[in-house]
């Protein structure tokens, strides 16, 4: 993936999802005869600058990483008295209330079109058909086994694997019954089977949900014959060419481009022989792996690639909405969403999830680059997933944060009068350091990632 869709994607990303966040604040402070004062699209040197009719100025500045919508109040300076009708801090409690509630909302509301779109243009899903199971894994402890397909995963009906990803990852760091409806080969019954999880990947820093399970989906049978090469990679150093035919690795046939893979990944760093076909002639080529990744996920690379196999018609489903139907898909997932996040959230407090799980800013940048290389409809998911963690993330009720202030208002409507200038600044002073410090852990993961 090239650095410039990494930059692109993320200044795209972050400048429309702030953009629509401060416009949700601008918009309703407006509504409530708030005098904006501007409008900010990052932070910095002004690169671009104009003014409306009302007196706001607005302003592109040179850091894309945020911005601010700047009222006028008596707080943050002197007010004219033929304003101060039009100061922020004279408003009521509840039109402060939906001033400051507006721009996580608009984030939901990004969401919901971004959905809508993406129900209407519709997705190829590939049946969640079992292709094998690990043994002794909870998969294979629960009674599940290859050639079921699987309906359903806590009761929730899923069309594809990306359905069944998402129910499980609800699950994570769990202990309990996990319960996965499957249809038998041939049969339209469906059968449930419970699954026993313990703490289930609980110290995983990057989880795998169906993996964790045990289970393999199935996937139609890829020769391994070789079709690119890393330039960088030990295959490439090694003299391997594109249209070699692996035949072996170690004495061990291989007949299909996974048994390579799980053989390459479990050998970090090891020295490995392979038997390939070249020209109808077979040849033994020796040469060490390299590694990638840290700890647990520390695995082997080989640096060579092959072409996708066919899927056949019967394993795929097309799935798209009419534009009535596309909105309660896009209602329901953003619901989904906005709930998984905020129960993420709550087991990493907990200690039930890694916090190692938690993201910065260059993962978020190789995200935004990779969805938006693989196409607009990736983007526009990559785009609704970001837009739903703003608007969570703004509503926790942490000061400095929207949900700071709204946790201030609304105690400042249970009491009938506002806490004291000393106690707020203690809460921003306390939510200046919580929000700092979860930054520097993301960004501690982000370079650990690397």
């Amino acid at each position: 993936m090239s650095a410039l869709y990494m930059i692109v994607g993320l200044v795209v990303a972050l400048g429309v999802l702030v953009t629509f966040h401060e416009f949700g604040h601008f918009w309703v402070a407006r509504r409530c005869g708030v005098k904006v004062l501007r409008f900010s699209v990052g932070f910095g040197t002004p690169l671009v600058r104009w003014h409306d009719r009302q007196g706001t100025e607005f302003v592109v500045a040179a850091i894309p990483l945020g911005g601010y919508v700047k009222m006028l109040d008596e707080r943050e300076g002197d007010v004219p008295s033929e304003l101060l009708d039009q100061a922020f801090n004279r408003k009521s409690v509840f039109q402060r209330i939906a001033i400051v509630s507006a721009g996580p909302v608009a984030n939901f509301l990004l969401a919901i079109l971004f959905f809508w779109v993406l129900a209407m243009l519709g997705s190829q899903q590939i049946k969640p058909v079992i292709g094998s199971i690990i043994a002794d894994s909870p998969a294979a402890l629960g009674g599940l086994a290859a050639g079921q397909e699987v309906v359903a995963v806590d009761g929730k009906a899923v069309e594809g694997w990306n359905g069944v990803n998402l129910q499980l990852v609800r699950r994570l760091g769990e202990t309990g019954e996990l319960s996965v409806s499957v249809l038998d080969p041939g049969s339209s019954v469906p059968v449930i089977h419970q699954l026993q999880l313990k703490a289930w990947l609980k110290s995983a820093d990057n989880p795998d949900p169906i993996a964790g399970l045990g289970i393999q989906p199935w996937r139609p049978a890829i020769a391994p014959v070789l079709a690119e090469l890393d330039e960088k990679g030990p295959a490439k150093a090694a003299g391997l060419k594109v249209g070699d035919r692996l035949l072996s690795v170690d004495g061990q046939a291989v007949e299909d481009w996974q048994q390579v893979v799980d053989k390459v990944r479990a050998r970090p760093e090891a020295r490995v022989v392979l038997a390939i076909e070249r020209d109808g002639q077979r040849q033994d080529i020796t040469l060490t792996l390299a590694a990638k990744g840290e700890g647990k996920a520390r695995a082997g690379y080989l640096g060579a690639g092959v072409s996708g196999g066919q899927w056949p018609a019967d394993m795929l489903r097309k799935i798209s909405y009419g534009p009535v139907d596309a909105v309660g898909e896009a209602l329901s997932r953003t619901w989904s969403m906005s709930l998984l996040t905020l129960d993420s959230l709550k087991k990493m407090v907990l200690g039930q999830l890694s916090v190692k799980n938690l993201s910065g800013p260059i993962t978020i940048a190789k995200v935004a680059g990779a969805s938006a290389q693989s196409g607009v409809g990736d983007f526009l998911h990559f785009l609704a997933y970001l837009s739903i963690s703003l608007g969570v993330l703004n509503l926790l009720p942490i000061p400095v944060l929207d949900g700071g202030h709204l946790l201030f208002y609304v105690v400042e409507w249970v009491r009938g009068r506002p806490l004291s200038e000393r106690v707020q600044a203690w809460g921003m002073q306390i939510g200046i350091s919580l929000v700092v410090g979860v930054m520097l852990l993301a960004l501690v993961n982000d370079l650990s990632r690397l």
